[in-house]
């Protein structure tokens, strides 16, 4: 039998957008560290967008409830070679990975895990370049503009459509719905397909948008499930535009390089909003306060910054994108990842 390969494990134990987010950081690993089997710790329903990612070989299934961390991991055999912290809630995550007593770990550095040398946290930072920097610092080299995933090749359920998306985790970052349906209805009777898309639970909210639109009901995607991640992806990537709040539908369009809408608020776009491009349009009206986080993102109440935004302003967005760029994507290829009961 042949060595064994390093592994590197990558604790991302998070959301959709939270994954797409750290795609420069994976891919710096994969080309930083050639040879080394690299395992991300991350809620087994993302395993198929991991793996479209083409920069994960196998996924650790971890869990917990918003933002927290895991309770603990399951793994098994050796101990990693080097564990990366990309969840990024100090030391308790810090802990998690120290239990396995890594070869390396990196991380960034807290008071209350001292011996774990690494770079000063900034509150302020752009997510994809907070972990950029964590990898430099380490001397791995890693550029935050390189965000892309390759474009799948199924083909789009709704080719050219406007892909609406009026769902968010929290209330705060949920623009009214009345709202998504007016722009939906102006902008089918612009002549655009509309294509409402909904996660897991969201059935009645898509429903609503589309009916007041004047869109038929299979005009919904998801809802009582998530649409399977390759057949939203193939929807993204070959759509006219994605209108969307500040959610993990907005980082798939950046992503892909779809055209997007994104309105913005609590949370500024100079924290998780896509790259400065003209295919990426950012509503957000601040106001006096102009901080990177004027208001509450896990909020029970649509943010007022958000509110701010009319039905006008996102119909002439959409409206100003260029057309999509087909042929923008990466040289690597998504690759299956390897199931955990077959090691």
């Amino acid at each position: 039998m042949g060595e064994a390969r390093p592994r590197v494990l990558v604790l991302r134990a998070l959301g959709l957008g939270d994954l797409l987010t750290a795609v420069p950081a994976l891919r710096a690993l994969r080309r930083g560290l050639p040879g080394y089997e690299v395992v991300l710790a991350a809620p087994g329903r993302l395993a198929e967008a991991a793996a479209a990612t083409g920069l994960v070989d196998r996924l650790l299934p971890a869990y917990a409830a918003g933002r927290a961390v895991p309770a603990e991991l399951a793994w098994a055999g050796p101990e990693p070679d080097i564990a990366v912290d990309l969840h990024g809630n100090g030391p308790p995550s810090h802990l998690l990975l120290q239990r396995l007593r890594p070869g390396r770990l990196f991380a960034y550095a807290h008071p209350q895990t001292p011996g774990i040398p690494g770079p000063a946290w900034r509150p302020d930072e752009h997510e994809r370049e907070r972990w950029c920097r964590l990898l430099d610092w380490y001397g791995i080299a890693a550029d935050p503009e390189d965000l892309l995933i390759p474009r799948p090749t199924v083909p789009s359920p709704a080719p050219g459509g406007v892909v609406v998306h009026p769902g968010a985790d929290a209330a705060a970052r949920r623009w009214p719905k009345e709202r998504f349906a007016a722009v939906a209805r102006a902008l089918r009777g612009s002549g655009h397909e509309v294509v409402v898309t909904a996660g897991a639970g969201e059935e009645p909210l898509a429903q609503y948008v589309a009916a007041e639109a004047g869109l038929a009901p299979d005009a919904v995607l998801g809802g009582a499930d998530d649409v399977p991640f390759g057949r939203l992806a193939a929807l993204v990537a070959h759509a006219r535009c994605v209108v969307v709040g500040d959610t993990g539908l907005a980082h798939l369009a950046t992503a892909l390089a779809a055209p997007s809408v994104v309105l913005f608020g609590p949370v500024a776009p100079r924290l998780w909003g896509p790259p400065a491009h003209a295919r990426h349009r950012v509503l957000w009206h601040p106001g006096a306060d102009d901080s990177p986080r004027p208001g509450d993102a896990h909020g029970h109440l649509p943010d007022e910054r958000l509110l701010r935004i009319t039905v006008e302003e996102v119909v002439e967005a959409v409206r100003a994108l260029p057309r999509p760029e087909p042929d923008l994507g990466t040289p690597d290829a998504g690759r299956p990842l390897v199931p955990e009961a077959s090691r």
